[in-house]
């Protein structure tokens, strides 16, 4: 999932994040344009107090397992 530039971006290159995992506490997002870095963030890391990636995340993990 694509993280709008507007909640966050990378914090190396400023570039576009995309949510590659979920769990209880934690989202590891990498960065799409050109770094490739990634890293973990909390649950609320973009100002929306958890409430629109990390659920969507976790549901969209669940349908794949």
């Amino acid at each position: 999932m694509q993280v709008d530039l507007s909640h966050g971006k990378c914090r190396s290159c400023g570039g576009v994040l995309e949510i590659t995992e979920v769990d209880d506490a934690t989202m590891t997002v990498e960065c799409q344009d050109g770094c490739g870095e990634s890293y973990l963030v909390e649950t609320d890391a973009f100002n929306d107090g958890g409430l629109m990636y990390w659920p969507a995340m976790m549901a969209r993990q669940e349908e794949q397992e």
